[in-house]
């Protein structure tokens, strides 16, 4: 197990993907972070099965930084009950997981 961690969430509008982005990865919360085209999900809500389309965004960051990183996009993030799935990366190439440590730190 390394101490890289990939989080997930997911927005409607691609300007406000774009915008979370560029603010984890200045404020040095996230290596990088993927803004994927927009992907149509469909799920419930308030008791109603509901779908949109929605822009994936994949965050790299490092396991010490997800607490703050969490805080920080719950306060950007525009949805009442945002995405936050935090996965842990099992291996990778030593160095880019050397350049995300390094990125965040």
């Amino acid at each position: 197990m390394t101490d890289a961690r990939i989080i997930l969430t997911t927005v409607a509008v691609h300007e406000t993907a774009m915008s979370i982005a560029q603010t984890l990865v200045q404020e040095k919360l996230a290596a990088c972070v993927n803004v994927a085209p927009a992907v149509e999900s469909i799920y419930w809500w308030q008791g109603k099965m509901d779908h949109s389309l929605e822009y994936v965004l994949t965050i790299k960051t490092a396991a010490g930084k997800v607490d703050a990183l969490r805080e920080r996009l719950l306060k950007l993030h525009p949805y009442e009950v945002p995405e936050f799935v935090v996965l842990a990366v099992e291996s990778g190439s030593e160095a880019y997981l050397g350049w995300i440590r390094e990125s965040v730190s």
